[in-house]
């Protein structure tokens, strides 16, 4: 299954691949009216430690921690992809305690939010990926 990789050595740091998150996972259809003089909520975010920066973003376990903590069965995995159901989440985060990369975070309407590969959107390539100008983010089948 195709995941997503980081390569650190190639991280600007720039942020770009959050943005490129946020707006696909808003529902707009232009990004400057999409994102434009809001704080944005994005999927994938940059940790940066003194000179080196990478994005975090969900690892779609093979053995997912954040599925199996989750109590009311908001979170399923399916042919690879963690997914979250909204409307079943009842925020109590233990899914956020329970993985082990920081990757699950709270959303603005209070249930969770994780990087779900753009599977809920335009779909083929993750929008993090594509907007990474300098293909640090990767979207690769590799083995194990």
């Amino acid at each position: 299954m195709k995941k997503i990789y980081v390569n650190e050595k190639w991280c600007l740091g720039c942020h770009l691949c959050e943005y490129y998150c946020a707006f696909a996972n808003s529902g707009e259809s232009d990004m400057v009216k999409a994102l434009k003089g809001i704080e944005i909520h994005p999927r994938i975010r940059i940790e940066e430690r003194g000179n080196v920066s990478f994005a975090v973003s969900c690892r779609h376990c093979d053995e997912p921690l954040c599925v199996k903590s989750c109590i009311s069965g908001a979170l399923t995995e399916e042919n690879g992809v963690i997914s979250i159901d909204p409307e079943k989440c009842v925020g109590c985060y233990t899914c956020i305690m329970a993985c082990p990369y920081g990757a699950v975070m709270p959303s603005e309407n209070g249930a969770i939010q994780k990087c779900e590969l753009c599977t809920k959107n335009a779909g083929g390539l993750p929008a993090c990926v594509k907007g990474c100008p300098n293909k640090a983010i990767v979207f690769e089948e590799r083995a194990v």
